[in-house]
């Protein structure tokens, strides 16, 4: 599964725009007073305004041998969260990846991972341009396997690591739905107090070839007859 278009809402668009454009460098392909478009590898990420906070968790692939050049690269321009006693990197052994995390301009929770079965590094030094996806999307539900089965009906994704009651995953390492169940796992990692809530979004995401409009909203996920992503 690869996620080709991710849109998320704000009511810090302004913020966010300056975030992502200046201080991390992404390229703006889309602009307006409501929304933002940037590109990243094979995905598009947009923020819409709204008049409502929401926070969310996502998370951005990068090429599997630049975790650390990639951290130092980013802690220039933004704080690095303190996982523990001043340890910035997460292991995740049955996943065979690594990852830190740090707060966009709204307060969500972003990830830059690397997933070391890929294969994908580089030789040259890390740049913001060697983003290669956004790679993971947080789906909180009070239902892990209502929302897994429905997922692999609608689009062909399947269950890959986790458990169907407290944590699961959807999709595959090159993008994946993370679907915590937030009335078990109550608080986004590395926090100690962002709860998990179902927050909206929209996506395009791209399986076994085919390309599938999808909304998550009030738990529900919604689809068009014809996947088109507005």
């Amino acid at each position: 599964m690869k996620i080709r278009k991710l849109k998320l809402f704000t009511n810090k668009l302004e913020l966010e725009k300056t975030f992502y454009s200046q201080t991390l460098g992404f390229e703006i392909i889309e602009n307006n007073s409501n929304y933002f478009t940037i590109n990243i590898g094979w995905s598009e990420l947009t923020f819409e305004k709204s008049k409502k906070e929401y926070i969310y968790h996502y998370c951005f692939l990068i090429p599997s041998n630049k975790l650390e050049q990639a951290m130092k690269w980013m802690e220039k321009r933004v704080p690095i969260i303190d996982i523990e006693n001043g340890r910035k990197t997460q292991r995740f052994e049955s996943w065979n990846a690594d990852s830190f995390y740090f707060y966009d301009a709204s307060g969500n929770i972003a990830e830059f991972i690397v997933r070391h079965k890929l294969n994908n590094g580089i030789s040259s030094d890390f740049n913001i341009s060697d983003v290669l996806c956004v790679n993971e999307i947080g789906m909180p539900t009070n239902n892990v396997e209502r929302v897994n089965n429905e997922l692999l009906k609608k689009f062909g994704t399947e269950f890959w690591k986790g458990d169907l009651k407290r944590f699961g995953t959807n999709g595959s390492q090159e993008g994946l739905f993370l679907l915590p169940n937030y009335e078990i796992k109550k608080i986004w990692f590395p926090t100690s107090s962002i709860k998990i809530k179902p927050e909206p979004f929209e996506i395009l995401l791209e399986n076994n070839g085919k390309k599938y409009y999808m909304e998550y909203k009030n738990e529900e996920i919604i689809t068009t007859a014809n996947n088109v992503y507005n």
